[in-house]
């Protein structure tokens, strides 16, 4: 059964659309160039961060966020950038007995803001404050040790195969893969998107039922 369910938070609970249109201003380049270049790169395979190199050769990501940060447009996201399905998803699991997590690649900066959203939940970690980022399985050994359940007991959910759902399939957990934003979007035709979920979602509020479904069957 189903007694725990943590979420990832890019493009899962945040809509990263503004974030990312920053950084096509910081660049300096047309936030519409940007957007595309970065759906090339995820549609080849390759890291998101080397969007960022096809502008400008040798851009170091973290050095840049503290550029960012000392001119005064530090990275930031709120109640606004949250998606509309997150905070009654939340509210509903907890309500049904379900214990709920988020847990991300995040800054700790982002785990801030995060924690000043208040989001209906038992838990809020990210890859800085846990010194192990995904794809990495360390990262979801993290999850497991976090969350008061067994690993085939907890629903990770996510919208990246290759970071959220593989590693968390490796580590023995159930997943769910949402169908929005850039990875989403652009890997949801990827066999394993099928093969190798509990379940696929198009909306948060799906939950609810298809966990409740999940766990009378398993009864």
């Amino acid at each position: 059964m189903i007694r725990a369910v943590v979420f990832d938070v890019g493009e899962c609970l945040v809509d990263e659309t503004r974030e990312y249109g920053t950084w096509a201003d910081w660049l300096g380049v047309p936030r519409h160039t940007f957007a595309a270049m970065f759906g090339a790169v995820i549609a080849q395979g390759r890291d998101y961060r080397e969007t960022f190199q096809e502008f400008r050769p040798g851009f170091d990501l973290t050095e840049e966020r503290e550029k960012r940060a000392a001119a005064g447009q530090p990275e930031w996201f709120g109640e606004g950038d949250l998606y509309p399905d997150v905070r009654p998803t939340l509210a509903a699991l907890r309500e049904a007995g379900l214990w709920v997590g988020i847990a991300g690649n995040q800054t700790v900066r982002a785990g801030g803001l995060l924690r000043g959203l208040d989001l209906p939940a038992d838990m809020i970690a990210t890859s800085d404050d846990w010194g192990a980022s995904k794809p990495d399985v360390k990262f979801f050994e993290h999850v497991i040790e976090a969350t008061p359940a067994a690993p085939g007991e907890i629903l990770y959910v996510g919208d990246r195969l290759d970071n959220d759902i593989r590693p968390a399939v490796q580590a023995g957990l159930l997943t769910a893969l949402i169908r929005r934003g850039p990875w989403g979007t652009i890997q949801q035709r990827d066999p394993d998107a099928d093969a190798i979920t509990t379940m696929r979602i198009d909306s948060l509020a799906e939950l609810p039922e298809k966990i409740a479904k999940f766990n009378a069957e398993a009864r």
